[in-house]
Formats: C-alpha cells, sequence, structure tokens
C-alpha cells in the first residue's frame, strides 16, 4: 500500500458484538501445548501470550474439545468438555487481555480424525462406516516417523445414533458456555477439516439414508443444529462464528464450492456473525496435505472466500499462504474482511506490532517448510524452524531480566553461516559485544546455495543480514578465525559456527571431472574462486563466473535464478548422489532448468532432513517431473558417462550422466572449537559443526547458546552487584 494511505490490516474490525483492534488473527492450530490431562497450563498460556503481546487482534485457541479425551486429535490437546477445564482457560483469557488482545475458542471434535483418542481406545465418532485408507501419504515417512503411529490398535468406528447426535450437540452448547464462563471474548465451531461436522456434510463420507444424509440440507443438519443450540445457550450478544471448507480437493465426490456456498448462507440464518472459510483434501494424496488448509501456493483459498463473501452479509475470515501486501490488496477488492495468519505469526508473534509501526523489514519471515505443521504428523508439540521460542517460550523466552552494558571482554563468533548469524544477532540483542569472524567475502554460509534451490530461504538469509547490518556486531569477512588470532581479541567466551565438513564418500570415480561435490555447485553458481572447480570446468565458463562475480551478479540469488534457466555450465543428464534434504532440493533446482535428473540414495528413503508435510510434496512433484527416484542402493560407481548402483532387490542399473553431483558426506566438523579448547578458551559449538540440523537445528542451537551465555553474564553481573552492595552495608 503506498504510505499516504492506512493498511486495510490495521483497521479496527468488528465481529458481532467483538470490537478488534485489527484485521489480524490468529488461526486456530492444535499445538500439543496443554498438560496430558486436556488443562491449559503454563506452557499454552505463554504461546499465546507472546500472540497478545505481539499486538494482534484476536487469538483462536485450536481444536478445543467438545468430548475430550473423545474427539481428540493429538496429544495434549486442550479440553473444554468439563468444568475442571474453566480455571486453567481463565489464565489464559486473563493472561490475553492483559495486552489488548482478544481470545476465542475453538469447539471441536476431531470425529472420523481423532486419531489420539482412537490410540487411546476411544471410538471414532462419525456418520457412516468410511471406506478403505487408500493412497501414497505414509509412503513419505520415515521408520523412526511411523513409530509414532505404530501400537495403535485398529480403530473402531462409532456410526452416530440420533442419541448420539443430540450429545454432540449438546457437547457443543455446553463448552460454549464454558468458554464464556472462563472469559473467551467468543468461540469458533469448527465445521471443516474431516472433523465431526464436517464429515456429516462431505458426501464422500456421509453414506446415511436418514434426515442427516443425502440432500445437501439434510447434510448441513447436524451443523446447523449444533449453531442454533450453541447460540440458543450463549444468547444473542456473545460472538460465534463456525469455520467450513469451501472445497475438498482430490475427492470425489466431495465438498464443491457451491456446496460450500449454500452452506454459508444456511449458516448465516442460523445465527453466526462471521464465516472462517478453509479447504480440505484427500488425505490419501501426500501431495494435498500441502495443498487446501495448509496451503503451498500462495492465495489458492482466497478466490472460494471472496465467493462465499459474495453470497452473505456476515464477514469471512479468509487464511492460506496470503502475504501482507497482498492481503491489503485483496482486502480492500473486497475478498475478505479479516485474515487468520498462522505459520506466519508462528515465525513472528511481533509482526503486528512491526507492521504498525511501519518496521516491516524487522519481520522475520516463515519459509514455508513446513515444520509446525509435520511436528502435528509425529504426534510433537509445535516448533518453528527460524524461531526456536516457539512452543518454548517458557525456556527460551525473554531470557534477559536486565539489558547488559555494552562493555567488557567480547564474545567472538566464529562462521557467518545461518546459526553464526543468529547466535551473534541475539548476543547483540542483549547487550554484548560481539566480533563476528567470516573467512569468507560474505557473510550466510550454506544458506545461500539452500537459498538458490529454494527461494524462500533466502527471505530469511536477507532478514539475518539486515538485522547484523542494523546491530553493533562487528563483522569481519575475510578472517578465518586462527586460534592465535582470536586469542588475541581476548574473548570471554567463543562460539564456533563454521559448520559441517563435507568428504567425497567412498565410491569408486567420484575423483573424475565431470563429478562435482555441492561446495563446487555453490562456487559454480554464486561465482566464488576454488581451486576443486578449477579443473572441472572449461576457459568460458569460468570466464562467465568471474564476470558475474566482479559485476556483483552472482551476489543476487533472483538474478542466479533467472539467469541459471537460460543458461547453465552442466549437462542436459544429472546424476544426484544423495537424496536427503540437499540433494532433493537440487534436483527439484535443476528439473525446473529443463535437466533430466536422477536421484541415486543409499538410505532407505529419500528426503530424510525434510519435513513430512514438505518431503510429501516435494516427492511427488520430482515424480510428476519424471525425475528418477532410487533408494535402498549399494556399490554405486561412478563412469565416464554414467553411474552405476545395485538396487534393493539385487538389480544391477546404470543411468546415464554428463555431470554428477555428490550431495552426501556432510558430517560435524569440531576440529576448531577442540583447538580452541585446547587453548584454554571457553567454547561453544552450534550449528552444523556440532550437529547435522539444518536450518531449524542452526537457529536453535544458536538461540540455546545465547540464552545459555546470556543467563550465565546476568547471574554474574548479579553476584558482582551483591557484593558491591554487601561492602558499602
Amino acid at each position: 500500500m503506498p504510505p499516504s494511505l492506512p493498511r486495510p490490516l490495521l483497521a479496527p474490525g468488528r465481529i458481532g458484538k467483538l470490537e478488534l483492534r485489527n484485521r489480524m488473527i490468529v488461526a486456530a492450530m492444535g499445538v500439543s501445548l496443554a498438560e496430558e490431562d486436556g488443562t491449559c497450563g503454563e506452557r499454552l498460556i505463554a504461546y499465546h501470550e507472546a500472540q497478545a503481546r505481539g499486538g494482534v487482534g484476536l487469538i483462536v485457541t485450536g481444536v478445543t474439545g467438545v468430548a475430550w479425551p473423545v474427539g481428540a486429535v493429538m496429544p495434549n490437546q486442550c479440553g473444554i468438555s468439563e468444568e475442571r477445564f474453566i480455571p486453567g482457560l481463565e489464565r489464559l483469557t486473563g493472561a490475553v487481555h492483559a495486552h489488548g488482545a482478544k481470545i476465542a475458542a475453538q469447539l471441536h471434535h476431531g470425529g472420523l480424525v481423532a486419531v489420539h483418542a482412537a490410540q487411546a481406545g476411544h471410538p471414532l465418532w462419525a456418520p457412516s462406516l468410511p471406506g478403505a485408507f487408500k493412497g501414497d501419504f505414509l509412503d513419505a515417512f520415515l521408520p523412526e516417523e511411523l513409530a509414532a503411529f505404530a501400537g495403535a490398535a485398529v480403530p473402531s468406528v462409532k456410526v452416530l445414533t440420533h442419541t448420539d447426535i443430540q450429545q454432540a450437540i449438546q457437547q457443543f452448547a455446553q463448552a460454549a458456555e464454558r468458554a464464556r464462563a472462563a472469559g473467551f471474548d467468543g468461540v469458533e465451531i469448527h465445521g471443516g477439516h474431516g472433523y465431526l461436522l464436517s464429515s456429516f456434510f462431505s458426501p464422500a463420507t456421509n453414506k446415511r439414508s436418514d434426515e442427516y444424509g443425502g440432500s445437501l440440507e439434510n447434510r448441513a443438519r447436524l451443523m446447523l443444529e449444533v449453531v442454533r443450540a450453541t447460540r440458543r445457550a450463549v444468547g444473542p450478544d456473545f460472538p460465534m462464528w463456525c469455520k467450513l471448507d469451501s472445497r475438498e480437493v482430490g475427492k470425489d465426490p466431495g465438498i464443491k464450492l457451491e456446496d460450500a456456498q449454500r452452506l454459508a448462507v444456511l449458516l448465516e440464518e442460523a445465527g453466526v456473525d462471521a464465516l472462517a472459510v478453509s479447504a480440505y483434501h484427500d488425505t490419501g494424496q501426500g501431495k494435498l496435505h500441502s495443498g487446501s488448509n495448509i496451503p503451498h501456493d500462495p492465495e489458492c483459498n482466497i478466490p472460494a472466500a471472496a465467493a462465499i463473501k459474495a453470497r452473505v452479509r456476515v464477514p469471512i475470515i479468509a487464511a492460506g499462504r496470503v502475504e501482507l501486501d497482498r492481503a491489503d490488496v485483496r482486502m480492500t477488492e473486497g475478498a475478505f474482511d479479516f485474515l487468520a495468519l498462522g505459520r506466519k505469526l508462528l515465525a513472528d508473534p511481533l509482526l503486528p506490532n512491526k507492521l504498525a509501526a511501519g518496521r516491516t523489514e524487522d519481520i522475520r519471515p516463515c519459509i514455508y517448510c513446513y515444520t509446525c505443521v509435520s511436528a502435528a504428523y509425529v504426534r510433537q508439540q509445535v516448533r518453528c524452524a527460524v524461531r526456536p521460542e516457539t512452543g518454548y517460550e517458557v525456556s527460551l523466552g525473554s531470557p534477559q531480566t536486565l539489558r547488559l552494558p555494552r562493555a567488557g571482554r567480547p564474545i567472538v563468533v566464529v562462521g557467518g553461516g545461518p546459526a553464526g548469524l543468529e547466535v551473534a544477532r541475539r548476543l547483540d540483542c542483549y547487550g554484548h559485544r560481539v566480533i563476528l569472524l567470516e573467512s569468507g567475502a560474505d557473510v550466510g554460509g550454506t544458506l545461500r546455495l539452500a537459498s538458490l534451490a529454494y527461494a524462500p530461504n533466502e527471505e530469511l538469509l536477507e532478514w539475518l543480514r539486515r538485522q547484523i547490518a542494523s546491530s553493533d556486531v562487528d563483522v569481519r569477512v575475510g578472517s578465518r578465525g586462527t586460534p592465535d588470532g582470536i586469542r588475541a581479541l581476548e574473548p570471554d567466551e567463543v562460539v564456533v559456527a563454521t559448520g559441517a565438513i563435507r568428504e567425497p564418500p567412498p565410491i569408486r570415480g567420484v575423483e573424475l571431472d565431470h563429478v562435482l561435490s555441492g561446495e563446487d555447485l555453490r562456487h559454480l553458481l554464486l561465482g566464488e574462486s576454488s581451486d576443486s572447480l578449477r579443473s572441472k570446468t572449461g576457459v568460458t565458463t569460468r570466464l562467465l563466473t568471474r564476470l558475474g562475480a566482479a559485476t556483483g551478479l552472482n551476489a543476487n540469488l533472483e538474478f542466479v535464478r533467472n539467469a541459471t534457466r537460460r543458461w547453465m555450465p552442466l549437462g542436459s543428464r544429472i546424476a544426484i548422489i544423495g537424496g536427503e534434504l540437499v540433494g532433493l532440493e537440487l534436483a527439484e533446482f535443476l528439473t525446473e532448468r529443463g535437466r533430466a535428473v536422477t536421484v541415486i540414495e543409499e538410505g532407505a528413503k529419500c528426503g530424510r532432513g525434510l519435513t513430512p508435510v514438505r518431503r510429501m510434496r516435494l516427492l511427488s512433484e520430482l515424480r510428476e517431473h519424471a525425475v528418477a527416484l532410487h533408494a535402498g542402493v549399494h556399490e554405486v560407481s561412478i563412469e565416464r558417462k554414467s553411474v552405476a548402483f545395485t538396487d534393493s532387490v539385487g538389480q544391477i542399473h546404470r543411468v546415464p550422466a554428463d555431470h554428477v553431483i555428490i550431495a552426501r558426506g556432510a558430517r560435524p566438523d569440531s576440529s576448531l572449537a577442540n583447538e580452541l579448547r585446547e587453548c584454554g578458551l571457553k567454547v561453544r559449538a552450534i550449528g552444523d559443526c556440532a550437529e547435522i540440523g539444518y536450518i531449524e537445528g542452526a537457529m536453535r542451537s544458536a538461540a540455546q547458546a545465547a540464552v545459555a551465555i546470556n543467563r550465565k553474564e546476568i547471574s554474574r553481573c548479579l553476584k558482582r552487584a551483591k557484593r558491591h552492595s554487601d561492602l558499602r552495608n
């Protein structure tokens, strides 16, 4: 938006009688932060309090169980099915209100999707018996991830009788009464995502022949009766709305947009104050798990939100990977009234305050890696790859009780990759004097190549660069960080973040000229000098890459991404040895540039290092683009024009290859950290030099190190102050 015009996202809004300070809503997300008995405790309160402090208008709690433990979809899910839940929820609403935000409870019953309840022996509530589960969903999971599903008995299905239906209706209505008693400002009835109410509305799951099945009006009956009963329970003035699916992607029969439009009209007539528009999918198809309610494609749900808005008078809450500038545009166009933000607020709960202050450059970006939602798929609590505090606010949030004076001996950080940049940034924020040593000509480390292969990573790279540039961190590029040089700086402590070492694997032919390591590829594409690369490329290639480096063009990753679509000094047939995160993202990058790619992986499955939801999508897309994926192979050997290997059943394959890229062999490199310890220095190793953890591991270990250093220094300062006080007395 032009600076002279107010941003629609920042305008006050109203849902029924509920006045909101802006149009930004925390989307309801299941985060597994409640206590084991379903009560709301310190972790869940701290998580939502951080969002309220960040300036959001409204928070919607995720999957608050109206029949808990029946209908629970994840461990440590919050319940609202009994009076005993009210005290914890009261503490939650009080903490949120203290920061000027409003909060609503999402009333939820998992129905057929209540996997956690099923693992505990409870039946799945359903309109009718479901069909057999089909698809490739589980194929993308690694063996240790599948263990999260192990040990569960085959769930029983409870086809609801009329008595059961009346019980469910009362459970929703009574839960709304408890929400009002606990101080919530409204309730959202979850009528989407395959849960109980959605399963009745969907023709894919509702095969009933009574008044709750068949026609659209019959299939909508349960949802409408829940809404009416809830309205009677809380009265005409208590804000209440419903989340619904605008469509079911990949299901036939399934919910269509025209069905959702008709349902929206019926819900408005039944008394809702707003509608939250989402979507669902065929859960058997792995790729679709990033295609509807947690979409990978930007704004894919907005046309449906606009179509539903055209049929009703109540406000529309939209969601689904909508960038902030685009949200302002689409709201101005009238596509929706409020924006529910999920991943963006996990990455930076301070987003609303930063937006209001005009500090959009300071908003920590979501990189759409699906770490957050993938945690739920393997029965773990929520976490975020770029913001380690998310879900861990109690242990990592706001560790300092005072800002330290920027004096005394410095903290020296060695390595300017994501771990080094993040720990330096955090220590600077806490008040420490920080010197950052980077051996290369620029900071970024392996995040630069990761950003080239997967463009959203570049948002994080640029954010880290901006944060460091605006800080007091003393950045010294071209400084290798030798033990003698570091000792001369007289550091209080040294944080080593030099990354992993990548050694050529013991494969026959790895020394051939057409074989490139990941480092070689980075040097080649980013125009960096390299003795190894000099013997593997021609004069023209070296000249062009040197020219790109000299003019600064290779530093512009968007330019490199575009330029490599037209010319790249690699043959048309590429074999990638290594099918983990790096190998698959390189395969995606090269396939998009017209190369025929084969991925060869010795592990049982491809995709280690990728989160399950991102892996599902990427594996499907690679197959769609005819990338050959070979896992579980052995006896790999590289030849002049091919790569040979033996598959898991003993068959020998030989695939043609003009170039071979080695995307494996990384291991932690603790050599510098050990040298510095031998010199008597206090040393912490973080990032890949301590343990291969990619972006999430780098950011989390940086946060943990910064918090530990800061707490130690605060303790030292407090002891020193106490000694001075004792002396005065």
